[in-house]
């Protein structure tokens, strides 16, 4: 497989949305299951370290905590608007990410054609 720092990074990057929409899901499930406390992924830090530091990004799907945000009475914190949002826009960063990585194999495919 022809691999290197863009494909791995943008590989990288659809891992830890992946793992941001299932944490996401969960959370919109649990929104009124008492104890409750939302979670949220961080995959950006540790890519975005990784990179400027020079290193081929490895591939995981970030660190999921719970949310220290206020809870309600019953001790759950998931807001179903802020959930929306979160999950709407992981949603087309997924999509821009894809399209990237698409751009790419297609540059290869056509220099592969051509050679």
């Amino acid at each position: 497989m022809i691999s290197d720092v863009t494909a791995t990074t943008l590989h990288a990057a659809l891992s830890g949305l992946a793992q941001r929409s299932r944490v996401t899901a969960d959370n919109i499930a649990n929104v009124q299951t008492p104890g409750f406390l939302a979670g949220r992924t961080d995959f950006e830090s540790s890519l975005r370290t990784e990179l400027r530091q020079g290193r081929t990004p490895t591939v995981s799907g970030g660190s999921v905590a719970r949310s220290l945000e206020p809870t309600r009475e019953d001790g759950n914190n998931v807001n179903l608007d802020a959930e929306t949002v979160i999950a709407t826009e992981t949603g087309l960063r997924y999509q821009f990410a894809l399209t990237a990585l698409d751009g790419k194999y297609n540059g290869l495919r056509t220099a592969l054609r051509t050679a």
